[in-house]
């Protein structure tokens, strides 16, 4: 009975989505999981993936957040777009030039939250109105389009079927999609291996083998849909790499876990050696980083550079953290739950879309269930403490 309640408190947001996805799937008549709109849910939520990633270092750290991510985001596409576009400069001096624009913000905001000790949530607060209005001066409040061909082709377009497939079918994408299953099945054995080998205790095989079934079935059906529609967007390469890094960065790396120890506690943290300060800059500098990709990501699926673009992306990366299990107090959580919330965000997103729900009942309904993640997360550290 205690072994249920863990695999199910451990799986709560898995089963949400899961229960989610089948409810839109009913009340939508299938059209949820048409191959169009498995394709939109990557690409119009891509930026939530990227951004979420590096939202989650900084909660890590102590429940602290960046409100500056989506202005950040306008700006560094509103220099990359007019550079492209007006100035017709090569589109990789440009991306080099995003990406040094977003470690810049990321040292600036950093050095005043690591080093002077200024609250996160006033200095990303200011950043928040400084990058609009500079994105604004920088468009001079027009919109700059449409993006060169080669720059869509890296961020906005699909894998071709190397394979030659049938017409309809992308054989590439399925293949990718086997692909992904066998090794992900090879890692699992490796680690189970691994840990008998070095005499871990081990997770029952029978939950292994229904958990890696399903993630299987997942990938499969995923990548299914995807071959009957254009195949692999670039998109989502961009998004499984970086998650893919950050992944392992947090989880197996000393640096990661520093991010776990600063939340945990600071003070015991700083007396065993560790240089918090680092650590808290680092947060905010990776994750400005990751806001000018967010930034590169937006201008080619929206082809064009605008000075409203951006606008409240920074809370649908933070909701993406808390729904995925992050805790409103630091030091807890994970990449994969990140990933799992931000998909929870945009079937949610997607399914009321179909249904023509009103945009403003929209928000009610996320803000609803990111209220709900948090206080579920209060009430489990409450009965954990008792």
């Amino acid at each position: 009975m205690e072994n249920a309640k863990i695999v199910m408190k451990k799986y709560t947001m898995v089963l949400v989505l899961l229960l989610v996805t089948l409810f839109f799937t009913w009340v939508t008549n299938g059209k949820m999981l048409l191959p169009p709109n498995v394709n939109n849910l990557i690409a119009q939520n891509a930026y939530v993936f990227i951004l979420a990633a590096g939202m989650l270092l900084c909660i890590l750290t102590g429940g602290n957040i960046d409100l500056s991510v989506g202005s950040v985001v306008c700006f560094v596409g509103a220099i990359g777009g007019t550079l492209m576009v007006n100035s017709g400069w090569n589109i990789f001096v440009c991306i080099l030039v995003m990406l040094v624009v977003g470690g810049l913000i990321g040292a600036w905001q950093g050095f005043w939250i690591a080093y002077v000790r200024i609250p996160p949530f006033i200095v990303t607060l200011a950043g928040m109105f400084i990058f609009r209005g500079l994105s604004n001066v920088v468009l001079k409040g027009l919109t700059v389009a449409p993006m060169p061909n080669n720059y869509l082709n890296l961020f906005n377009s699909y894998v071709p079927d190397v394979l030659g497939g049938p017409k309809n079918f992308n054989l590439t994408c399925m293949v990718v999609g086997i692909a992904g299953c066998l090794i992900y099945v090879f890692v699992i054995i490796k680690s189970r291996m691994n840990k008998v080998k070095n005499g871990y205790e081990l997770e029952k095989l029978t939950g292994v083998i229904v958990k890696g079934a399903v993630i299987c079935i997942a990938i499969l059906a995923f990548t299914f849909r995807l071959a009957q529609y254009k195949g692999i967007p670039t998109v989502l390469i961009w998004v499984g790499v970086i998650t893919g890094i950050y992944a392992y960065i947090t989880s197996k790396t000393t640096a990661g876990r520093y991010f776990y120890a600063v939340g945990g506690n600071e003070k015991a943290t700083k007396l065993s050696g560790i240089n918090t300060n680092k650590v808290y800059f680092i947060a905010y500098l990776n994750l400005a980083v990751l806001a000018a990709v967010a930034g590169m990501v937006t201008i080619a699926r929206l082809n064009s550079a605008n000075p409203t673009a951006g606008t409240n992306y920074e809370l649908d990366a933070i909701g993406a953290c808390f729904i995925g299990g992050a805790s409103a107090y630091g030091g807890i959580g994970t990449i994969p739950g990140v990933v799992i919330g931000a998909i929870l965000m945009g079937v949610i997103n997607l399914g009321m879309s179909i249904m023509g729900v009103d945009a403003n009942y929209q928000k009610v309904v996320k803000g609803l269930v990111l209220l709900a993640a948090v206080i579920f997360d209060v009430v489990s550290k409450r009965e954990k403490n008792k």
